[in-house]
């Protein structure tokens, strides 16, 4: 399983996520943010970015 996780992926872990690039690079001002369990992860600031777990 990849530790990169799609945008509107539901059912996660609770955490803290940041975004990540298409191949988990770092991102320019990237977003983080907070989810319960179960919630659905938000979009991200570009198209093809994914999440990953901090």
């Amino acid at each position: 399983m990849s530790k990169y996780i799609k945008p509107g992926t539901d059912n996660q872990k609770a955490g803290t996520y940041v975004e990540v690039g298409p191949n988990g690079e770092k991102v320019q001002d990237a977003r983080t943010v907070t989810i319960e369990q179960g919630d659905r992860l938000p979009a991200t600031s570009k198209k093809g970015n994914m999440w990953e777990l901090k």
